[in-house]
């Protein structure tokens, strides 16, 4: 991971190895929030949504006009594969695991297992992931079963990916929404990725084929993007004090108590130990 850290400080580096790194985001558009002025650098990167970005109640298909869950979940597919073009990276490269926008907290035992297999099987060295911040439960569960896969694989005995992470959202001290930072942790360096105009334009690109989310999208502004590697989290513990940002909303009707009890029973399908996991 350092070597790969140090790489990519350096912007007159315009290609980096990636074909041992998988970036796994929650939902199609995930990838461009958090790194897409660097997707044009990763030259062999797969990428793997865990959703398919459509929420089973309809309610945003039928905002934007779709008859069916299955016809917008669609149109964030051809979004995604047009905003993937623009970076380089081919549909090939695309992995989607089908799961509901909204619903992956209430499968994190299949995603950890899937996400093992999948690490396994392309040899994946570098996960890059969510934080564990309480932005979305669907960003928290993709971020447990990243670590959770991680841990399968090392206590078969297999090699496990680092994990490395990227910024997204979170209620921040006052209760209001803080974005494309992360929660403060003294144990986490953070490596800052300024955009200069070129990439603000490169990234502009991306987050505008991405149609049917220009209001979500508006909130995140363009000036850095930034990583840092995983730490150790404790799943079974809130990420930060007050409620997190999802309950606001109750996306997947969840609270962060409901969340943390569905991370204890994928804990204990998974046959893990409690984490925090080292």
């Amino acid at each position: 991971m350092e070597a790969f850290l140090r790489e990519l400080r350096r912007p007159e580096v315009t290609v980096l190895d990636a074909r041992r790194i998988a970036l796994v985001a929650a939902h199609p558009d995930d990838e461009t929030v958090g790194l897409g002025a660097q997707l044009p650098r990763l030259a062999g990167l797969r990428i793997v949504h865990v959703t398919d970005g459509a929420p089973a109640d309809m309610r945003d298909a039928r905002e934007h006009g779709f008859a069916s869950r299955e016809d917008y979940a669609a149109a964030r597919r051809e979004e995604l594969e047009t905003a993937m073009a623009v970076a380089g990276i081919p549909p090939v490269r695309l992995v989607g695991l089908g799961v509901a926008d909204q619903e992956a907290s209430h499968v994190m035992t299949g995603l950890a297992r899937r996400l093992a297999d999948l690490f396994d099987a392309q040899g994946v060295a570098l996960a890059i992931t969510h934080p564990y911040e309480g932005g979305h439960p669907d960003h928290d569960a993709a971020c447990f079963a990243v670590h959770a896969a991680a841990r399968l694989l090392a206590r078969q005995g297999r090699p496990a990916p680092a994990v490395l992470e990227m910024a997204s959202y979170h209620a921040g001290p006052d209760g209001n929404l803080v974005t494309n930072r992360f929660l403060w942790r003294p144990d986490c360096p953070e490596v800052e990725l300024p955009l200069d105009e070129q990439a603000r334009i490169l990234k502009r690109r991306l987050l505008a084929c991405h149609h049917t989310q220009q209001a979500v999208l508006a909130q995140f502004h363009l000036g850095c993007e930034r990583v840092r590697p995983a730490p150790a989290y404790d799943f079974l513990s809130p990420p930060h004090e007050g409620p997190p940002w999802y309950e606001n909303f109750r996306w997947g009707g969840l609270d962060g108590a409901g969340w943390r009890a569905l991370a204890a029973g994928a804990i204990g399908a998974l046959e893990l130990e409690a984490p925090p996991w080292r």
